[in-house]
């Protein structure tokens, strides 16, 4: 048996596996090695696994075995392996230093780093592996490097004859199990004459 697997945040009491023994007398159902933790509970007749606690991370995979015993002989057995794993849960969204930052551009620069921008995400593993984005477009006067977070235009503007602000929002997001999580940060750019 290879159920589903666990988030780290499963409640106790929670519906793991249903183990059948098919057999024509009734059978008790009993973790016989394995879980040396106690983090599984079954129920004598119905064979249905439960949580029996909270799930320390470290500790899994976790691979216990079942034993099926004829209820009126002892002696008459079956024991089926249960591998049980948990993930990660995504805890912590990306977060900017600063959610505002203003940033002067030149006019006539041409195509431009403009800044770097770097989040911190606390989780581990691909949980915290990040990823940037521009929310908002802006006619595709700016582009960022998903993988670096540096902002860059990608033409020469004129302060005569274009706005002379921009707030591009950026993001960042990681690739979190078992959601993606994002954090933002805008960036007021200003075009100097």
């Amino acid at each position: 048996y290879h159920p589903a697997p666990l988030s780290e945040k499963t409640p106790t009491d929670t519906f793991v596996v249903e183990i059948s023994a098919l057999y024509k007398l009734p059978v008790n159902y009993s973790i016989a090695s394995g879980d040396e933790k106690g983090y599984f509970i079954i129920h004598s007749s119905n064979g249905i696994v439960r949580t029996n606690k909270n799930l320390e991370l470290e500790d899994f995979p976790v691979n216990f075995k079942v034993r099926a015993t004829d209820s009126s002989n002892a002696a008459i057995f079956n024991e089926v392996e249960v591998r049980v794993e948990v993930i990660d849960e995504n805890n912590f969204p990306p977060v900017f230093p600063s959610s505002l930052l203003e940033e002067r551009l030149p006019e006539h620069s041409p195509a431009t780093p403009i800044v770097q921008l770097k989040a911190q995400d606390n989780d581990t593993g691909r949980n915290g592996f990040l990823t940037y984005g521009i929310l908002n477009r802006h006619g595709l006067k700016f582009r960022i490097n998903e993988t670096t977070g540096i902002l860059y235009s990608t033409a020469p503007f004129d302060y005569e004859e274009e706005p002379t602000e921009y707030q591009v929002v950026v993001y960042a997001e990681d690739d979190g199990i078992p959601e993606k999580k994002r954090g933002y940060c805008t960036v007021v750019i200003k075009i100097t004459d």
